[in-house]
């Protein structure tokens, strides 16, 4: 997978995330700012901007990209959040300029690793690391078990939306919604929700299918 993979996949994200704006505006609205479907749409169209300005020559090198503009152009939390994702995963993928899927695979978990540690979050606390935390597992154990690319990346976007699902009837315990406290149960986490998108992403690119 070369620097035109991780470029196909920036823009299924950014289809998806511009189709699904308002959704993931009004489960944020439920629990917090209200502001989680614009501000990922106006940074993944930054991100946008940013790649044609200046193509990236390796996986790596558009991952630090997408990152660095995320962490410049979303507000709220989730610019840094997801901004450190991909910015540590493209750090981890150094200069190479084709990756395999196990070697994405293992940058994703540096990725989701600093992405607990900036946001101190576990698997539980109602936030995105609980959609990331499924995806990346299933993925790596997809690909140790022999499957293909099209079949890790479907394991990883399934398990990313049951994540995200699984959500629904915990309490938060980080971020806004931790303030609501007994009233964050009962809605989905909108990070979990666009993280689920993200893996999708992944897939659908991997699969060359709309």
């Amino acid at each position: 997978m070369d620097a035109a993979f991780i470029t196909d996949w920036i823009d299924e994200i950014t289809r998806l995330v511009a189709g699904e704006r308002e959704h993931l505006t009004a489960l944020d609205a439920a629990i917090g700012d209200a502001d989680h479907g614009a501000n990922l749409d106006r940074g993944f169209a930054a991100v946008r901007a940013a790649l044609s300005a200046r193509p990236p020559g390796t996986p790596g090198d558009a991952l630090v990209l997408l990152g660095g503009t995320l962490i410049r152009k979303v507000g709220g939390a989730s610019g840094p959040l997801y901004g450190t994702f991909f910015r540590q995963a493209g750090k981890s993928l150094g200069d190479s300029p084709e990756v395999s899927p196990a070697e994405l695979a293992a940058a994703l978990t540096d990725g989701l690793a600093a992405v607990r540690a900036l946001g101190s979050a576990e698997q539980g606390d109602k936030t995105m690391v609980d959609a990331l935390t499924p995806a990346v597992r299933a993925l790596e154990q997809a690909l140790q078990d022999g499957a293909g690319r099209r079949k890790a990346f479907d394991a990883a976007a399934r398990a990313a939306e049951e994540g995200a699902r699984a959500t629904v009837p915990l309490r938060a315990r980080k971020g806004r919604a931790s303030y609501l406290g007994e009233r964050s149960m009962g809605h989905l986490d909108p990070g979990a929700a666009s993280s689920a998108l993200i893996m999708r992403a992944l897939h659908i690119s991997a699969s060359g299918s709309r």
